[in-house]
C-alpha cells in the first residue's frame, strides 16, 4: 500500500446503506464505517467527517433516526467526526442538533436542500441564524435544484461569522463547471468554501482553475466516499498541477483552520482508524 507523506482530512463522506431502487448501485455504493475507514487508510486519510446515508435515502430519508444512530456509532470512533443533518421542514432536527452540537465529535451541521426538497433562498435565514447562534460550520450540497451556489452568497455576506462549505466543486445540472468558483468569488467575508467531492473535480484543469481563481485556502478535500472511490479522489489532488503548499492546504491545513480543536483533539489520539 502506498505510503503518504501527508495524511489528509476528508471533510465530505458518508456511511451506511445507499438505499436506492437500483440493486447494483445499492450494493456497490454502500459501506459501513469500517468500510469507509478502510478506503480512508488506502488514501492516506487520518480523519473523515461523515453524515449517515439514511438521513437522505431512501428519499427523503429520516434525519432524526439517522442522527440518533450515528451519534452512538461515531462518539467513540476517533477516526471520524460527524455532521448532524438538519432539515428546516422538520424543526425537531434543530432541537436534536442543539442537544449534541457542542460535543467534540460533532463537526457542524449538514443540509441537503435537493433531497429534502426545500429552497435555500426561502430557508437560508433560519439555517444561518442557527449556525450563528452556535458558531457552527455548515456543509451543503450545491449545484442543483434548491441549492445553486449563487443562492448562498447573500447569506454568507449577511452572516460573516458563519463558515459554509458549498460542496461538490464542478457540480451542476448544466454543463457549467464553475458555479461554486463564481459564488466564492462574489463572497465578501472569506467564509464561503467548496470541496472536491464531485466526480467533475477529476476533470483535467478544474482543480487548477479553482486554485487560480479563488485560492487554495477556499478549497477542502472531500471524497463523497463511499459513493466515489476515495483513493481516486486523493490521487487527483496529489497529481494536480499546483504547488505542494496548495496541496497541503486542500488536503489538511484548511480543515484544521476551519474546525480547530475539534479536529486537533481527534488527531492527537493514537488509536485513529488503523
Amino acid at each position: 500500500m502506498k505510503k503518504y507523506d501527508l495524511e489528509a482530512i476528508d471533510v465530505h463522506a458518508h456511511y451506511g446503506q445507499y438505499l436506492v431502487k437500483d440493486s447494483i448501485q445499492k450494493k456497490i455504493l454502500s459501506a459501513s464505517l469500517s468500510g469507509v475507514c478502510k478506503r480512508a487508510k488506502a488514501s492516506g486519510t487520518s480523519l473523515t467527517i461523515v453524515s449517515p446515508l439514511s438521513a437522505f435515502f431512501p428519499e427523503p430519508g429520516n434525519p432524526i433516526a439517522a442522527n440518533t444512530k450515528a451519534i452512538g456509532e461515531i462518539r467513540n470512533r476517533r477516526e471520524f467526526l460527524l455532521w448532524i443533518v438538519v432539515n428546516p421542514l422538520a424543526p425537531e432536527t434543530f432541537e436534536q442538533a442543539e442537544t449534541f452540537i457542542q460535543n467534540d465529535f460533532v463537526a457542524g451541521i449538514k443540509i441537503h436542500p435537493l433531497i429534502h426538497n426545500w429552497p435555500i433562498k426561502q430557508f437560508g435565514t433560519r439555517i444561518f441564524e442557527f449556525a450563528t447562534k452556535y458558531k457552527l460550520v455548515i456543509q451543503s450540497h450545491s449545484g442543483q435544484k434548491n441549492c445553486m451556489p449563487e443562492d448562498f452568497v447573500d447569506f454568507a455576506n449577511e452572516f460573516p461569522e458563519v463558515k459554509i462549505i458549498i460542496s461538490h466543486l464542478g457540480c451542476s445540472d448544466s454543463t457549467s463547471l464553475t458555479l461554486q468558483i463564481k459564488a466564492i468569488m462574489k463572497s465578501k467575508n472569506n467564509n464561503l468554501y467548496t470541496d472536491t467531492s464531485s466526480f467533475r473535480s477529476i476533470f483535467p484543469g478544474l482543480i487548477e482553475m479553482a486554485v487560480k481563481e479563488i485560492g487554495a485556502e477556499r478549497i477542502l478535500y472531500g471524497t463523497d466516499s463511499p459513493l466515489y472511490f476515495a483513493p481516486c479522489q486523493r490521487a487527483r489532488i496529489d497529481h494536480a498541477e499546483i504547488s505542494q503548499q496548495d496541496k497541503d492546504l486542500i488536503l489538511r491545513k484548511n480543515a484544521i483552520n476551519l474546525f480547530g480543536d475539534k479536529i486537533v483533539k481527534r488527531l492527537i489520539k493514537k488509536d485513529i482508524c488503523w
